[in-house]
């Protein structure tokens, strides 16, 4: 197939992007190289795809809507698979307009360049974050999100309904994946796994919010990917038995569907803290602070659907996750 990916210098992008690769596909990945974080990994994600002669790279601003216009008529590509977008909950309370132009106005133009050019399937991601103040676990796609705890995760929500008017309006099979904690080698500085990793190496105190009393789904970043090749071949197709009355939030009449992507089995802030120390062989000194605006306490991802859909289930345990993590950080970082 002709696959767009989008972020392909992003953790999951880059990622998907050697996963594909080799496969026959003809391939095209885009992104800005913003400074979110730092952009040297970036670039050596991008350097880790050079040997993939069928993965041609393209900088270009998902929000620049004459550049994806043109990106669409230019390769008449398949297959889309969006993973950019402005990340982090945390940054979102101070840069919201970083998330309006990458989420909001570059969702659109992917949609749009899926409308002209009748794009086979769209995958795209949105986040847990969506479930914001649920407190009933584990999350589930039927189930309500409309109360978010930040604009990241308002911005994710909005993706979704975005897509599913995109899906009746012009029959565009979409796929919405609700990552969980993604981690492991290559990721993102951002995330917990490479903060406390390098606080702990340096010595340095790992700030642990809500007191330590908070659990996430983490999620290793091959079991993502797996789920992500899967269900590329998964393609949403319209229900005419569709009933609004009987309806969930994840079923439509249009060929649209939700998924959860998540280990399926939460894990303690504090016990993963402990899985990061074993891998390091040194303990960490820890900062307990209060909850952070934005936080939820818990994720916990319902998968089932998932497993219906592609037959794959989560595999790699955090404690594993961890070492791995490590081994590729010393090697990446020479320590």
């Amino acid at each position: 197939m002709k696959l767009l990916i989008t972020g392909l210098a992003g953790f999951i992008g880059h990622a998907v992007a050697r996963r594909l690769s080799g496969r026959g596909h003809q391939i095209v990945g885009i992104d800005n190289l913003n400074d979110y974080y730092d952009v040297t990994l970036k670039q050596a994600r991008l350097d880790d795809l050079a040997g993939c002669e069928d993965v041609r790279f393209v900088r270009l601003d998902l929000a620049d809507k004459e550049g994806m216009a043109a990106l669409f008529a230019e390769h008449g590509f398949e297959q889309v698979i969006h993973l950019a977008a402005q990340a982090g909950v945390r940054y979102s309370l101070d840069n919201p307009h970083a998330y309006t132009d990458a989420n909001l106005v570059g969702h659109l133009n992917v949609l749009e360049g899926c409308r002209h050019h009748r794009v086979a399937h769209l995958v795209y991601a949105s986040s847990s974050s969506v479930y914001g103040m649920n407190d009933e676990v584990p999350f589930a796609t039927r189930d309500a999100v409309d109360h978010p705890v930040s604009l990241y995760a308002a911005t994710k929500k909005a993706n979704e309904l975005m897509a599913h008017a995109y899906s009746h309006l012009y029959d565009i099979p979409t796929t919405g994946l609700r990552f969980f904690t993604v981690y492991g080698p290559w990721g993102r500085p951002d995330m917990a796994m490479f903060r406390f990793t390098k606080a702990i190496l340096d010595g340095q105190p790992i700030d642990v919010y809500n007191h330590g009393n908070m659990s996430r789904d983490f999620t290793y970043i091959d079991d993502i990917v797996e789920g992500i090749v899967r269900i590329l071949g998964v393609i949403p197709r319209r229900n005419p038995q569709w009933n609004a009355q009987d309806a969930t939030p994840d079923s439509s009449s249009a060929p649209y569907a939700l998924y959860n992507i998540g280990h399926g089995s939460p894990v303690s802030l504090m016990d993963f803290v402990h899985a990061v120390e074993a891998a390091i062989g040194k303990q960490a000194i820890c900062n307990f602070l209060p909850m952070q605006p934005g936080d939820v306490p818990r994720t916990w991802a319902d998968t089932e659907a998932l497993f219906l859909a592609t037959g794959h289930r989560p595999q790699v345990k955090v404690e594993e996750g961890a070492r791995r993590f490590m081994a590729w950080y010393r090697d990446y970082y020479g320590v």
